[in-house]
This record gives structure tokens, sequence and C-alpha cells, in this order.
């Protein structure tokens, strides 16, 4: 038998209550550190959230999309947090650091991978939700705003229109998406062929750097203020506020949409939209929504493509630019709807016609699904039997949907390397590919694989060296290594394809700004190793 010291049960019990306190007192340690580290009292009742409040789901539900990373199986955070004030953004950075407590940053909710609420490489991790902090102030007179980062651009399209029928901004179509982290991926929408990017009318913001400072352009230098925007979201530092460009709008715009199925020349009229779209008047914008229908035959299906339009004038206008240059449409006065900018957002963003632009104001979403998504570019159009090999494909799969965003105008003009996001001239349009399905029961990996497999099938007709992809269209795919870990030993792979040569710049940003790479996620822009 082992004789035990008469010391020895003091100090086992002395350590196991240590080891207790330290593993269960994480949210305690991290809300005493934020009280010292904060101006004012945090109201942690209201902004707080751990697994035992009975609100904490609803908080982590409230605004992610992508169905697939809150089931059970997903790794959730440790606590969730939500900032009213500058201040405690900052207190949050601060105590992430000296606690050891890695930190996600959701503005939106929109991240197609979910890594602005979950993480696969990190654990304990929280979110900071920057929700409350959604203050909008327009100044027509200097044709600015200044906007935070957990304001909608629905929110900040009302707030410009409250001001002016005739100054809009060149952002996103969905209008749920939060601000801080939609420009930092390019943020284009209805207005980029006029107006270039979200991204590109950016004048001024303010962020917290990974030492927990506040820093607006000048303090950040033009470095870091080049990266932030268009460099992807939480590579570089907390978004609190951007300052964005108005642009001018006419008083009446014009949208339709027309829909055209296989047994309507679809094939031909869109594959002469690939020759035209890039090429048309730059107050034109056309996208083209594909996705399979009942085709009235019983137990049959069809592809539709809708043309989903908004002109920056009046019918009459855009009849004659359609004459002229799209005449395959078939485009009609009929087809026509002359509105206010405010109403072409609800439109294009697909609210039932009448609906009282207020509605952009509570922020919620028209879609929350599971879903899977890819990006191409396209430089060449693609051939119709291409084209028709996709439909096949696009009728093997439950709901698939597929957008196709024209290029031109602007974004020929705006250079390369102007903002990290580097397509431009030349590409006709981007392709954003989607799996989506209702049920959490349904084989998620046979829609993921089908949309693998469709990826495949179009890569001789969309761009290479690099396969460009949209860095707001996040894909864990690429860049993965056999065991799927998507880490930054392949950044190489996923950094060309979203940045092209803009990445190796994004990197030595990175490095200057946050060397030990305190900001991070699984596809974040990597430092340099530290040289020793």
């Amino acid at each position: 038998m082992v004789s035990l010291s008469p010391f020895f049960f003091p100090v086992f019990l002395f350590l196991l209550s240590a080891s207790m306190a330290a593993s269960a007192s994480i949210q305690e340690q991290f809300t005493q550190c934020l009280s010292l580290n904060s101006k004012m009292p945090i109201p942690f009742a209201t902004a707080f959230f751990t697994p035992d409040n009975t609100s904490f789901t609803t908080a982590l539900e409230s605004t992610a999309q992508n169905l697939r990373y809150l089931l059970p199986s997903a790794p959730k955070p440790a606590f969730i947090f939500l900032p009213a004030r500058e201040s405690e953004v900052q207190a949050a950075v601060i105590c992430s650091k000296k606690l050891g407590i890695h930190l996600r940053v959701r503005s939106g909710g929109h991240d197609y991978e979910g890594l602005s609420y979950v993480s696969e490489i990190e654990s304990p991790f929280f979110i900071v939700d920057l929700a409350k902090l959604r203050s909008v102030n327009v100044d027509i007179k200097d044709g600015s705003a200044w906007i935070q980062a957990g304001a909608t651009i629905g929110e900040v399209y009302y707030r410009i229109s409250e001001k002016s029928q005739i100054h809009g901004f060149p952002a996103g179509l969905c209008s749920s998406l939060g601000v801080g982290g939609h420009i930092t991926g390019g943020a284009y929408g209805s207005l980029m062929r006029k107006y270039g990017l979200g991204a590109d009318n950016v004048v001024d913001a303010r962020i917290v750097d990974a030492n927990g400072r506040i820093l607006n352009r000048k303090a950040m230098g033009e470095d870091h203020f080049w990266a932030i925007r268009g460099g992807g979201g939480a590579s570089f530092g907390i978004i609190l506020w951007w300052k964005i460009k108005l642009v001018p709008v006419p008083p009446t715009v014009t949208v339709f949409t027309v829909t055209k199925n296989l047994t309507e020349s679809a094939t031909k009229i869109l594959y002469k939209w690939q020759q035209v779209t890039a090429n048309l008047d730059e107050n034109l914008f056309i996208r083209v929504i594909i996705q399979p229908a009942n085709s009235g035959v019983k137990g049959g299906r069809t592809v539709t493509t809708s043309y989903n339009a908004l002109f920056l004038g009046g019918a009459d206008s855009l009849l004659q630019v359609m004459q002229k240059s799209f005449p395959e449409l078939g485009l009609t006065q009929k087809d026509c709807t002359e509105t206010s900018w405010i109403n072409s957002v609800l439109y294009i963003a697909g609210y039932p016609s009448g609906t009282a632009p207020e509605i952009l104001l509570q922020g919620k979403s028209l879609f929350k699904n599971y879903f899977k998504a890819k990006s191409d570019f396209v430089r060449q159009p693609i051939p119709e039997t291409a084209l028709e090999g996709l439909w096949k494909r696009l009728l093997k799969e439950n709901s698939p949907l597929t957008i196709w965003t024209p290029y031109g105008g602007m974004m020929s003009r705006i250079p390369e390397s102007a903002i990290p996001f580097p397509h431009r001239n030349g590409t006709l349009f981007q392709i954003q590919w989607l799996s989506l399905w209702e049920d959490q029961k349904e084989n998620a990996e046979l829609h993921m694989n089908w949309i693998r497999r469709l990826y495949r099938y179009m890569c001789p007709y969309v761009s290479g060296r690099p396969r460009e992809a949209y860095v707001n269209y996040r894909d864990l795919d690429l860049g993965r290594n056999k065991n799927k870990n998507a880490s930054s030993v392949n950044a190489s792979v996923w950094g060309s394809k979203y940045f092209k040569n803009n990445f190796d710049r994004l990197v030595r940003v990175k490095t200057e700004v946050d060397p030990d790479n305190f900001f991070r996620h699984e596809q974040s822009i990597p430092p340099l190793p530290h040289v020793k």
C-alpha cells in the first residue's frame, strides 16, 4: 500500500479547485477583463451570451445564413459578445490576446462557409457580433456617409434615400448583408458597371487593429487602407466604420425581369448575352438567374433563364438601348417598370411588388438555407454545346441555382491593383454556383459532391491560371490538402484565385500590421514566417 503525505490532500484539493476554476471561468475571466478595459460599464445581461443562457442559440442563429454551420456537430463558440461601443470592441481584442481566447468577428453572418461564427481550427473561440453597431450618418452636402460595420446594406440604402432621391451607393443586391464584412471583399451590385464596387467607393475607415488601437485612414497608412478594401474580412483588423462616397442616380430608373426556358431559345439567347453583356451601355445592368423549373409537361422539368435588370434611366431610353444591343431578348414596354432607385433595390432583392422601403430597416434575410457555393469568372463566351451540357447537370440536382453577373463599364477601367479585388478588364461576367437544400436530414455530401462535379465540368470554359474566384463567395474546397485541412499552408492556392497578383502585397501588409497572425481564420491572409 502506497503511503501518502499528510500534505497531499490539501495540495491536491487546491490544485483541483484551481483547475476547475480555470476551466469553468473562461467567461468570467473575459467579463472581468472587459470591465477593466472598457471606458463605461457593460450591460452584460444583454451583451454577453454563454451556452448556459436561454438566449444563446437565438443570438448564435440570429444572422447566420448557411444552416450547415448551425448543426449540432458544428463547433460552437464559448460565448458571444455584442459590443455597443467602439471601446468595447477594443477591450474584446485586448482581452482575447491577454487570455489567449481566439476571436471571430461577425457583422452580418453571410460568410458562405460560416467563418464568422464557426471555427474548425481553434478551440475555444468566441464571437464578437457587431449587430449593435449600426449607425448610418449621411451627409448629402459632402456627398458621403459614415456607416457602422453592423448596419446592413439595406439600412444604408434606406438612410441615403431618406436624405435624397438622387443619391445611391454601389454595393450588394442582398439587403441583409452586414456592411463590415461585405465591403472587405469588394461588394458588387447593380450599380457596378456605372460606378465600380462598394470598396472602390470607400474614402476612409475606422478599425481596431491587432494591438487594440483605433485607427483611421491616416493613422493606419495607405497600405493597410488598401488591404481592407477587398482583401477579405477578418485578416487586418475589425472594421468599425466605413466612410463611403455617394454616387448620383436619376430620379427615375427602370427595372425588368424577362424569363426564357429551353423551348424559348434560352440557350441561343444566353449565348448572345455573353457576347454583348460587357459592352452594353454602362447604365444597364442585366444579370441572369438560372435554375430548373417545372416544364408544364407532367413530371417534366426545364431550365429557366431570368434576365433581371436595372437601367439608370426611363423605359423609352432602355428600349432603344436594348433594340440596338440585345434585341434577341425581345424586351417590350410592358416588361418595363419605371420606379425610384430605392424601390429598384427592393425589386432586385426579390421583395414582392408594393413592399415599402421601410422593410430594409428590419435587416432580415430572404435567404436562409443549407447550401454549398462556388464561383467563377468568365473571359470568353461559353459555347452553346457546353451550355447544353450544363443544363443536363442542373436538371440532375434538386435545387441548384446559378447567377451570372455582368462586368464591363467602370469595372473594366479600374486597374487590377487599385484595391485587392483583381477581377477587372477582360472579365465578361462572374458566375455564382449554388446547391441548396432545406432539410438537415438530407445527405449534404451528395449535394456538395454534385457541385464539385459541376465545377470540374466547367473548368475548360472559365478563367484559368489561375481559375479565379470571389472571396465573398468563400469556398473552403480551394487549397484543401488530402486531409481537408484548409490551413495557410495552402494559402497560395486560394490566394491566387481570390486575389491574383495582389496576394503577395496582401501578405506583405499582413506581415507588417499583424505579424503574430492575431486575426486569423481558415482562409485569412497569412503573414510571412518570423525571421529569428
